[in-house]
């Protein structure tokens, strides 16, 4: 099965990412964000969750950075 193209953003959904390339949920985790299964991975944002659980924007590009690597793409 081919990929989509779609280049992983920190605007996507937390839980279409994970529901499109469940291997980014070991990302997700690696930097803190444990609720890939809670109910908030189904409303939040990859920033709104990174914020909540207190990242800053360096670390947030860093891990869509892994999340692009790890589905597969190129950055």
């Amino acid at each position: 099965m081919k990929k989509s193209k779609e280049k992983i953003t920190k605007d996507l959904n937390i839980s279409d990412v994970i529901k499109k390339y469940p291997e980014t949920t070991f990302v997700f985790m690696g930097y803190g964000l444990h609720c890939v299964g809670c109910e908030f991975a189904e409303l939040d944002t990859i920033e709104a969750g990174a914020k909540t659980h207190g990242m800053d924007d360096e670390t947030i590009s860093m891990m869509i950075k892994d999340l692009n690597k790890v589905a597969g793409k190129k950055i």
